[in-house]
């Protein structure tokens, strides 16, 4: 496909891709499954002598760095970039591992490029929250940018284009979007490979995105340890993708 694919139509995938990010970056930045913010924020407590081993522990686990803790308050927006690094590194991983938590797009689906896709995609916008941007034109260019090396011409949307946008973001989101539904680790999972399904849409385009090295690539053609090179090859373009986020966002309005 290459150029040839006008930037409307890249714009126009990347759109709902943006809006479906939101959810799906909640439900992993709100995974709180030992009620870390509430110890972290104080409250009513039992007497040493009465705590149990397991209590002691969450609560030395209350201060590390997770959102909303007075650790990630203190924490500077490299360190909260490094942070999104490792959690959306680590569970597109898990995805990867676990293809039930993909449901029937995993068996559709090659693993690495369709999570690795995603997973990029979450990071940029994660990152870019944490340089306090949020304007979804401004994301479909750092997107544009980063995963197929276009600078895009956005302009902003349709009545028609902001409709549609917000249709295919609510089908990408699924579960997710219901502010009622409580976010699960598997509907996050699932979320994540609709989002790489979105972006499979322009498969070839996906090459031109942030890759690991040559060794990652020969481990990845080798049996038995394929899988691993492949995993390490995602885990390096997530860097670098994270790296040339930071860079272009460090450089706005300059």
């Amino acid at each position: 496909m290459g150029d040839a694919i006008p930037d409307a139509v890249i714009v126009a995938l990347l759109r709902p891709f943006v809006r479906a990010t939101r959810p799906v970056l909640d439900g992993l930045r709100d995974a709180d499954p030992f009620g870390l913010r509430s110890r972290a924020a104080g409250g009513e407590e039992l007497p040493a002598e009465e705590r149990g081993l397991q209590d002691k522990v969450l609560d030395a686990l209350a201060s590390v760095e997770v959102p909303g803790t007075a650790a990630w308050a203190a924490m500077d927006v490299p360190a909260r970039t490094r942070w999104w690094v490792r959690r959306v590194g680590r569970f597109t991983t898990l995805i990867a591992a676990v293809p039930g938590l993909g449901g029937a797009l995993a068996n559709r689906l090659p693993v690495s490029k369709a999570v690795g896709a995603a997973g990029q995609g979450l990071l940029l916008v994660a990152i870019a929250g944490e340089h306090g941007v949020r304007d979804e034109d401004e994301l479909v260019n750092l997107l544009g940018a980063v995963l197929f090396r276009r600078e895009l011409a956005v302009s902003a949307a349709t009545g028609t284009e902001d409709a549609a946008a917000d249709a295919r973001a609510a089908e990408l989101t699924g579960d997710l979007a219901k502010h009622s539904t409580t976010p699960t680790m598997t509907k996050v999972g699932r979320a994540v490979w609709r989002l790489g399904r979105a972006l499979f849409a322009v498969e070839d385009e996906l090459d031109k995105r942030p890759h690991g090295n040559l060794l990652h690539e020969g481990l990845g053609m080798l049996p038995v340890v394929g899988a691993v090179g492949k995993y390490l090859g995602e885990w390096s373009g997530l860097k670098k993708a994270a790296r040339e986020a930071e860079k272009r966002l460090a450089n706005r309005g300059h």
